[in-house]
């Protein structure tokens, strides 16, 4: 690519008026409701005196997940709010994109392996030969962990772009570090093979929904298994409806970031991924959705709850009416 391309590029006019409102919104509706999920999702697991097992274990790393990628919104938030003006310094912006990427892929391995687990245990698997014991599900997610702070820890400490101190999460030209290019398209590859081992389970799942509800409709436990069956379906629709947008938007943006393409497209890509990413982080509200689906203490303290709120709600307006 010659100077004068490159140049044009560069200095390629983004432009994302029409987003910063609805963006701005938007993440301030997904703080609010995956904070209040999570957390008494996060309350519910730890409160818990049940046995810990693997699939308990990948939810509460999960909620800890969203938690932490929750807590990057608010900066996304003001920064759009604030003309997608910076007024923090270049790392902080590092550090908080970094960590918001981190969270997400590490929401995405999680929900892999909680998928596994709830494979498994749809195959009629025996209570003493599971998926991974406690200690091994502890040990996974700390390797999990490990492996996304080794991940982000360059991305956070290479030196910035100077020239745009006053923007960030904007588009960025890798020509010249196309190293991070390298790192972004592994993690895409990775969330591929996720999706694809979903998909092979899921659909081993439906096969063996069809063949137990045609050979065995009279089993005892056949509603129980296709009611089960079905809401673990909701991980597949978290994946297709967060997830693959942006990874599909995703490859086209990295190649545009190392190598030549019109201003024109990268105008379009710009625009086209701030959606995608918005829909990502849309996940951090609809995993509350799948504990309660899925995990039946979480049912159970959200019922019991809102049993005590109208309990309370009722001797109030009945104490009032009494003393008027």
């Amino acid at each position: 690519m010659d100077n004068t391309t490159a140049d044009h590029q560069f200095n390629c006019s983004l432009n994302n008026n029409s987003l910063r409102v609805p963006l701005a919104v938007f993440y301030s509706l997904f703080f609010l409701l995956g904070l209040v999920g999570n957390l008494l999702a996060l309350w519910v697991f730890l409160k818990m005196h049940a046995k810990k097992n693997s699939f308990r274990i990948f939810l509460i790393n999960l909620a800890l997940a969203d938690l932490l990628l929750i807590s990057c919104l608010p900066f996304r938030i003001f920064y759009h709010a604030n003309n997608e003006h910076w007024n923090l310094q270049p790392v902080i912006c590092r550090m908080v994109g970094s960590i918001f990427y981190m969270n997400m892929y590490v929401s995405i391995v999680l929900l892999g392996l909680i998928s596994i687990d709830r494979y498994l245990k749809l195959q009629r698997v025996s209570s003493r030969q599971r998926f991974l014991s406690s200690r091994q599900s502890i040990l996974t997610c700390c390797i999990v962990w490990f492996v996304a702070i080794v991940w982000v820890a360059p991305l956070i400490f290479s030196a910035g772009n100077k020239t745009q101190s006053q923007k960030c999460f904007h588009y960025k030209r890798l020509q010249h570090t196309k190293w991070k290019a390298y790192l972004n398209i592994g993690v895409v590859l990775l969330f591929w093979v996720v999706y694809s081992a979903l998909i092979k389970c899921y659909g081993k799942i439906a096969v063996g929904m069809l063949q137990v509800s045609k050979e065995k409709p009279d089993l005892p436990n056949a509603v129980k298994y296709s009611q089960t069956a079905q809401k673990s379906f909701f991980i597949l629709f978290l994946f297709t409806v967060c997830f693959v947008p942006y990874h599909l938007v995703r490859i086209f943006y990295i190649i545009s970031q190392i190598t030549e393409v019109s201003c024109r497209w990268i105008q379009v890509l710009d625009k086209t991924n701030e959606i995608a990413l918005m829909l990502s982080a849309f996940n951090s509200c609809l995993d509350p959705v799948m504990y309660f689906l899925l995990c039946s203490s979480i049912r159970k303290a959200v019922l019991q709850m809102l049993q005590k709120s109208c309990c309370m709600y009722t001797y109030r307006h009945s104490s009032n009416s009494s003393t008027e």
